[in-house]
């Protein structure tokens, strides 16, 4: 599809997502690039057209990167991420248990009840998850998920789900939870989980989070433009009055290249849970 202006498309968390995109918007057009937005209701129909070439870019969580870059292999397609936030990179999540209980390891959690958030988190299910299996204990049968059911195509982003899967854990309502650590570490300071109430068991393997992911594309203009919007995004200065209020609601205080190397950590964890189905 032939356009004048680059195209990227972002979910619709909430009405800062416009403050963000608009905010954006105007300093990319105050510096030559011809650039506007879409927002979303779930990042499934965000890539179905990013697939089909409706957008340019989208603003994408990990679990989203890797699922819409398999189904871009699989159809001859090709992606890549371009940038990536400051916050982005290595991140972990944690699995607690509460202090006055008898579990010591992710091993005692045999038999027990594991609060997590939504069913589509990366942060408080797939990889909390994917650690206990690889520890040999298998989802439903060597233990009960309690989940915490948030915002299903949101990809756990609105939280309400980790943080309903806080208060089960603090109220005994599950033996243990998983949460990404930086919200683990936000719950302990702002009182949702009491000081001392809760043990860490262990932490998953590091993972990275969200990306830009762009379609490689044959057409040497909108090359140009990609490659220009880049360059924005990684001298996007965070001292700018106009711009840091829409940085800090998005949590960047300077846009990194991006990598692909620690979304693998999530694939594994993707084909643990979704096991290749046989005859």
């Amino acid at each position: 599809m032939k356009r004048d202006t680059l195209l990227v498309g972002a979910v619709a968390f909430g009405p800062a997502a416009v403050t963000i995109w608009d905010g954006f918007k105007a300093w990319f057009n105050k510096n030559g690039l011809p650039f506007d937005y879409i927002l979303y209701s779930n990042y499934d129909r965000q890539n179905a057209e990013l697939l089909e070439g409706h957008i340019d870019a989208a603003w994408n969580d990990p679990l989203s990167w890797v699922q819409v870059s398999r189904k871009a292999a699989a159809t001859g397609k090709n992606l890549r991420p371009l940038v990536m936030r400051d916050i982005d990179f290595d991140l972990t999540s944690a699995i607690v248990a509460r202090a006055d209980s008898d579990i010591k390891s992710i091993a005692d959690l045999k038999d027990r009840v594991v609060a997590v958030g939504s069913p589509d988190s990366v942060e408080s299910t797939l990889m909390p998850l994917s650690t206990l299996r690889e520890a040999g204990l298998m989802p439903g049968k060597d233990f009960k998920v309690h989940v915490c059911e948030g915002s299903i195509g949101y990809r756990g982003g609105k939280q309400e789900g980790e943080l309903r899967a806080a208060k089960a854990l603090v109220a005994g309502e599950a033996d243990a939870a998983g949460l990404a650590t930086g919200n683990y570490e936000k719950f302990l300071r702002d009182g949702t989980i009491p000081a001392g109430a809760t043990r860490l068991l262990t932490r998953t393997s590091k993972y990275d989070h969200c990306n830009l992911t762009v379609a490689v594309t044959a057409d040497s203009a909108r090359a140009e433009l990609v490659e220009h919007m880049r360059e924005l995004f990684l001298k996007m200065p965070y001292d700018d009055p106009e711009l840091r209020p829409c940085m800090d609601l998005e949590a960047v205080k300077e846009w990194k290249p991006a990598r692909v190397t620690h979304y693998k950590t999530i694939e594994r964890a993707l084909d643990l849970a979704q096991p290749p189905r046989g005859g």
